[in-house]
C-alpha cells in the first residue's frame, strides 16, 4: 500500500476517534489484550500501539484484511469454484501469476468456506483428481493440500472456457441441492488471459434471472484484447472484473471480491458478531507471554444513504479475548476432582480443552503449526463413531457417556474411568459447551458451616494459598478491585469494605469451612518439624494438603534454598497445582487409589531422560459414611530420593527369623530386586541409573510373563497432537522469501526448465550435473506434527502376590512380586543368573501412525513420475522436429 494515497491518508483522519473509544473500553475492562480496526482500504489501527517490525527482506507483509476475524466478519460463508485456464497461451510467467492468484484466494478463505479448483483446456482437469464433482471445506489442511497440487499444472492446448462453465455451475447446484457446504453464498474464480466470447447461453441455462452465482474474472497479463468480454461476463453475474499483469498486483485485486461479497450485509446494515476459531498470540504482560485467544468482531460501515445504496464497507473492528477470561466462569468446584469444561467452535475444532497442547518446546515454546484445527475427536478419540462430536457441531443439548482413558503425568500414566458428558450451545455465538463428569466423584459434597471470625482467622495463615485461576470474587468489574489477588478480595468481602465486590457466597462458605477443619494439620507438621529424630536427616523436605475448594497448605520442613525440587507446588509447576483445567496431580491418582492408601511416584521431567531426585506420596482423605463417601481432600509429603530408597533397603533386610537373620535378601548377588509403581516405573534398583525408567525396559522377560498372567494390562494410547522428528534436505542457501518472491523463482525454474531440455538435447548433463556445479545439501532434523500410537501399563489391584518360572533359551528365570500394603508399589525379586536376553525389552516408545501406507505412496510417486517422463519426452520430440 502507498501510505501517501488519499483513500488511506483520510481514512487514518477520520478513524482517529477510534481512540478515544479503545481507550475508554480499556479502562472498563483491562482484560481487552488487543483492540482494532481493520480498513477496507489497507490500512490498520490497534490499541495499543506497537512498533511494527519489518520481516528479513525489509517488507511489513502484514494485511488485515487477510485475517479470518476480517473475512468471517466481512463476508458470508461460501462455496468457491475456481477455474483455471491452462491452455497453450497462458505458458510461462502469466501461468506463475494465475497460480500465485489462487493462491491469494485461498487466503481469504475460511473454515466455513467450501471449494473446489478446475484447471481447464480441450479437458478439464481437477487439481485433486480425488475430488471431481465435488466441493471440500476449506480448512488448512485441504487448502496446503491443493497448494501443493498447484505446482504440477503446466500449460498447453487451446482453452474452451464453456466445458469449464458448465461443470462449475453443475458442481454449485449439485452441492447446494445436498444440503451441505455453506448453504449461503456461491461464487465462481475465472482466472484466464483472455475469452473469445461472452457465453451469455450459459448463464442464460443456469444462472439468470436470480443471478444466485457470482462470477469474478481475473485477466492475466498486459493485453486487454478481451477485457471487455470478461467484464461483461463479472457484471452480468454480479460479480467483479480485475486486470492482474504482474506478481505485485496480485494480493490486492484479489482482495477486491470481499467487498462486493459484503455489500449485501452493508445495504441490510447487519452487524453480524463472528467469533474465530482459538489461536496464540502474546499478550500485554511479558510474564504471560503466548496464550489462547480468540477474536470477536463485527462489520463497520457508514449510515449514510450514498455509503447504503453502494454497499460500501469501511472495514471490521475486532477485539481479543484470552479464553482464560472465558473459563473464569466455569465453577470448577462443582465438577469434581476429574471433571472439565470444554468448548468447540461449529466445525468441530477445540477452542478450548485441557488436552489441547498449542505450544511445543525446542529451546523456546513454540506454536504448532495445526494447534488451531485440533478436532474434538483427536481428544476424546474414544468417541469412535463420533456421536459427542456430532451433535455439539449441530449445536444440540443432551448427554453422552462412555469409559475413557485419560493420560497424566506427561503421557506416561492412565486413569481409566467412565465420564458422562453434558453438552449444549452457547447463544449468540458459533461455539459449543461441553462439561465431562467423571462417575464416582461429584454426584456427592460436603458442606459445613462455619463462622465469619473463625474462617477468616485461619485464612489468613501464612502458609494458607487458593487457586489464582479459580473465580472466587469477580475482581475485573471495578479498576480499584484488579490488583487484588482472590485471597486478599475475599478477605475485603467478608470484612464488608468492599460492598461493590461480586464473589461466590456459596464456594466461600466452603473455603471458610476447609480453613477452618484443616487448620490443626499446621500445628501436627510443626511438631514434627521440632521433633528432630522424626526427621533429623532432611529427607522429608515437603508436606502438602489441597481440599476440593482449590485451597492448599504448604510446610516446608527444610529451608526454601535447600529443596532438591525448586518448582514444586509453583506456579510453573501447572500439572502438581490447581488451575482452571484439573485439580493436581497428586490430588488426582490419590483419588483413584483405594481409601486410606497412599500413591508414590517419582516425577517425570520434561527433558529427554527421566530422571528425578524426590519421591512424592499423597493420599486422599474421604467423609467415611454409609451411604456415600466423597473425597474431600488429598495430603502428601515429598521427600528425597536418596532418603525413600535407603528406608527401603533398610526394611527389605529385616526378617522374621528368630535370629533375625534372611535366608536370602536383596544384598545377595543371585537376585535383583526393584520396587515398582502401578505403572510399572521403577522407584528402586540397585542400579541406581535404573530409577525412573519402565521395568519392562530392564526386565522385559519378566514384564512380559506378568501381562501374561494378567498381573499388569496393557492399554493402547493414541496422541494426534504429537511432534516426531524427521530429516530434511536443507540448502546452504537462504529460501525465507515472500510469496510473490517465490512466485518469481519458479518462472525463472520455467525457463532454467526450458534451458536443461536445451542441453539434454546437445547431451552436456554430465556437465550440468558436474560437482563444480552442484550445491551443499544437508539433512537437517525438524520437529513436524503427527499421530501416534503408544502403551501404558496398570497394575490389577486383586492380585497381591504371585510368582512364576520364564523359560529361557538355556535356563529357567523365576521371580516373585508381592504388592506393599496400603500403597500403589509391589517389590519384584528377580533370578539374577538366567539373563534371558531372547525376550525382548518391552518399551513405551511411541510409534508414528502414517495416514497412508508405503505402497500408496509409492504408486502416487510414480505416477507423477511418469507424467513427468511423458511431458517431457512430447516436448523433446517437438523440439527435434523443430530443429530438423
Amino acid at each position: 500500500m502507498y501510505n501517501k494515497d488519499p483513500a488511506i491518508v483520510n481514512g487514518v483522519y477520520w478513524s482517529e476517534s477510534l481512540n478515544k473509544v479503545f481507550v475508554d473500553n480499556f479502562d472498563r475492562d483491562p482484560s481487552l489484550i488487543w483492540q482494532y480496526f481493520g480498513s477496507a482500504k489497507g490500512f490498520f489501527r490497534q490499541y495499543p500501539g506497537i512498533k511494527w517490525e519489518p520481516d528479513e527482506n525489509g517488507v511489513i507483509a502484514f494485511d488485515c484484511r487477510n485475517r479470518k476475524w476480517y473475512i468471517q466478519a466481512a463476508t458470508s460463508p461460501k462455496d468457491v469454484v475456481i477455474l483455471v485456464d491452462v491452455s497453450g497461451s497462458m505458458k510461462g510467467l502469466r501461468l506463475t501469476i494465475a497460480k500465485q492468484t489462487v493462491s491469494s484466494i485461498l487466503d481469504t478463505l475460511g473454515d466455513d468456506d467450501f471449494f473446489n479448483i478446475i484447471a481447464y483446456n480441450e479437458e478439464l482437469h481437477y487439481v485433486e483428481p480425488c475430488l471431481n464433482g465435488t466441493l471440500v471445506q476449506a480448512d488448512r489442511t485441504n487448502k496446503e493440500h491443493f497448494r501443493e497440487h498447484l505446482d504440477k499444472l503446466f500449460a498447453k492446448g487451446i482453452g474452451m472456457l464453456d466445458i469449464a462453465l458448465n461443470e462449475a455451475f453443475n458442481i454449485l447446484s449439485d452441492f447446494n441441492h445436498t444440503g451441505q457446504g455453506s448453504i449461503c453464498s456461491q461464487a465462481i474464480m475465472l482466472i484466464t488471459d483472455g475469452a473469445v466470447d461472452t457465453y451469455d447461453t450459459i448463464f442464460a441455462k443456469y444462472n439468470w434471472p436470480d443471478r444466485k452465482v457470482r462470477i469474478f474474472t481475473y485477466l492475466i497479463g498486459r493485453e486487454a484484447a478481451f477485457a471487455d468480454n470478461l467484464k461483461w461476463m463479472a457484471c452480468a453475474n454480479k460479480g467483479f472484473f480485475t486486470q492482474i499483469s504482474t506478481l505485485a498486483d496480485v494480493q490486492e485485486n484479489v482482495m477486491e471480491y470481499l467487498h462486493v461479497l459484503s455489500r449485501p450485509k452493508v445495504i441490510d446494515q447487519e452487524h453480524d458478531v463472528v467469533w474465530t476459531e482459538a489461536y496464540i498470540d502474546s499478550t500485554l504482560a511479558d510474564d504471560q507471554g503466548l496464550v489462547l485467544m480468540t477474536t470477536v468482531a463485527m462489520p463497520v460501515f457508514s449510515k449514510q444513504n450514498e455509503t447504503r445504496s453502494k454497499g460500501i464497507l469501511l472495514g471490521v473492528v475486532g477485539t481479543d479475548v484470552p479464553v482464560k477470561e472465558l473459563l473464569k466462569t466455569i465453577p470448577k468446584y462443582k465438577l469434581g476432582i476429574h471433571g472439565y469444561a470444554f468448548a468447540i467452535t461449529n466445525n468441530g475444532y477445540i477452542l478450548t480443552h485441557p488436552e489441547l497442547r498449542p505450544l511445543y518446546e525446542e529451546g523456546k515454546k513454540r506454536r504448532k503449526p495445526n494447534y488451531s484445527s485440533v478436532d474434538l475427536s483427536e481428544v476424546e478419540w474414544e468417541d469412535r463413531d463420533d456421536v459427542l462430536r456430532n451433535a455439539m457441531v449441530n449445536r444440540k443439548t443432551g448427554k453422552f457417556s462412555m469409559e475413557v482413558k485419560k493420560t497424566v503425568d506427561k503421557g506416561k500414566r492412565v486413569l481409566v474411568m467412565t465420564n458422562d458428558y453434558y453438552y449444549t450451545d452457547i447463544k449468540g455465538t458459533p461455539f459449543s459447551l461441553g462439561v465431562a463428569l467423571s462417575r464416582g466423584h461429584g454426584k456427592y459434597f460436603f458442606r459445613g458451616n462455619v463462622t465469619v471470625e473463625e474462617g477468616l482467622h485461619d485464612l489468613e495463615h501464612p502458609d494458607v494459598s487458593l487457586a489464582d485461576e479459580w473465580s472466587y470474587c469477580n475482581t475485573d468489574l471495578h479498576p480499584e478491585h484488579r490488583h487484588l489477588s482472590q485471597l486478599e478480595a475475599i478477605k475485603l468481602y467478608l470484612k464488608g469494605k468492599e460492598p461493590l465486590l461480586q464473589c461466590d457466597k456459596e464456594l466461600i462458605q466452603e473455603v471458610l469451612f476447609d480453613a477452618v477443619v484443616s487448620a490443626p494439620i499446621e500445628a501436627y507438621w510443626t511438631s514434627l518439624a521440632l521433633n528432630k529424630s522424626e526427621n533429623s536427616d532432611k529427607g522429608v523436605e515437603v508436606a502438602f494438603l489441597g481440599t476440593r475448594t482449590g485451597l492448599s497448605r504448604i510446610n516446608l520442613f527444610v529451608g526454601a534454598e535447600q529443596l532438591t525440587n525448586q518448582d514444586f507446588l509453583k506456579a510453573g509447576d501447572k500439572e502438581n497445582i490447581f488451575n482452571a483445567d484439573h485439580f493436581p496431580l497428586w490430588y488426582r491418582r490419590a483419588a483413584e487409589q483405594i481409601p486410606g492408601s497412599f500413591v508414590y511416584s517419582i516425577p517425570f521431567s520434561t527433558g529427554a531422560v527421566n530422571k528425578s531426585n524426590v519421591v512424592t506420596a499423597s493420599t486422599s482423605i474421604q467423609l467415611l459414611d454409609e451411604r456415600k463417601s466423597p473425597v474431600v481432600a488429598a495430603v502428601g509429603i515429598q521427600m528425597k530420593l536418596e532418603f525413600f530408597q535407603r528406608k527401603f533397603w533398610t526394611a527389605s533386610r529385616q526378617c522374621a527369623s528368630l535370629d533375625g537373620k534372611c535366608s536370602i535378601s536383596c544384598d545377595d548377588e543371585t537376585v535383583n530386586c526393584y520396587l515398582i509403581d502401578n505403572n510399572g516405573f521403577i522407584l528402586v534398583s540397585e542400579d541406581y541409573t535404573q530409577t525412573g525408567d519402565f521395568f519392562g525396559e530392564v526386565e522385559g522377560a519378566v514384564m512380559n510373563k506378568l501381562l501374561t498372567m494378567g498381573s499388569f494390562k496393557r492399554i493402547t494410547l493414541y496422541d494426534y497432537q504429537a511432534m516426531c522428528r524427521a530429516n530434511k534436505e536443507s540448502s546452504d542457501g537462504a529460501h525465507g522469501l515472500l510469496d510473490p518472491y517465490n512466485a518469481f523463482l519458479a518462472a525463472v525454474k520455467w525457463i532454467m526448465t526450458e534451458f536443461v531440455l536445451f542441453l539434454v538435447e546437445f547431451n552436456l548433463c554430465s556437465w550440468w550435473h558436474s560437482d563444480m556445479t552442484a550445491k551443499a545439501q544437508k539433512l537437517k532434523q525438524t520437529l513436524e506434527p503427527c499421530d501416534t500410537e503408544y502403551p501404558a501399563f496398570v497394575s490389577e489391584r486383586t492380585i497381591k502376590e504371585t510368582s512364576g518360572n520364564i523359560a529361557c533359551e538355556d535356563c529357567s528365570k523365576s521371580f516373585v512380586i508381592q504388592q506393599i500394603p496400603s500403597s500403589n508399589l509391589f517389590m519384584v525379586v528377580v533370578d539374577s543368573s538366567c539373563l534371558c536376553e531372547s525376550v525382548a525389552p518391552i518399551t513405551m516408545a511411541p510409534i508414528e501412525i502414517r495416514p497412508h501406507t508405503s505402497a500408496s505412496r509409492s504408486a502416487q510417486h510414480v505416477t507423477s513420475l511418469q507424467y513427468v517422463l511423458v511431458e517431457l519426452n512430447s516436448r523433446l520430440v517437438w523440439d527435434w522436429d523443430l530443429g530438423h
